[in-house]
């Protein structure tokens, strides 16, 4: 989606999700903002990089731009039932906003890598149930 991101992510160390969320933010706020700066032809460079300034100087511990939201939403994904579900949920997303008849049309979801084609992403690992 355009204003949001649904995640589905495992930890294979034992780190809390919280932590996983904040180097996540971290690292991706860094390299979205960077990008934004070094591409000539982003239309909207100025304004974005304004707002998150502007943003940024809202809360006391940032420093200089505000990309993400603070809060989150994580939901522990418990068994393979729920994780299909949530699975699907997110790949359903474009398609309930109206921006696709298929979700695996949608350029910036990984519903097409499920599909048996290759995405934008690398090292997607696509869920299957087993023992079902």
């Amino acid at each position: 989606m355009s204003s949001h991101v649904h995640l589905v992510f495992r930890s294979i160390a034992e780190q809390k999700p919280e932590l996983l969320i904040g180097d996540f933010k971290r690292f991706t706020s860094k390299a979205i903002v960077q990008a934004i700066k070094e591409n000539l032809r982003e239309s909207r460079k100025e304004f974005l990089l304004n707002f998150f300034l502007q943003e940024g100087s809202k809360t006391s511990n940032v420093k200089q731009y505000q990309f993400w939201r603070h809060d989150n939403k994580p939901i522990e994904l418990w068994s393979n039932h729920v994780i299909n579900q949530k699975i699907n949920y997110v790949h359903q997303n474009p398609v309930e906003a109206g921006l696709v008849f298929r979700a695996e049309d949608y350029r910036y979801s990984s519903a097409v890598d499920y599909s048996d084609e290759k995405g934008l992403l690398e090292d997607i690992v696509v869920f299957k149930m087993l023992g079902l």
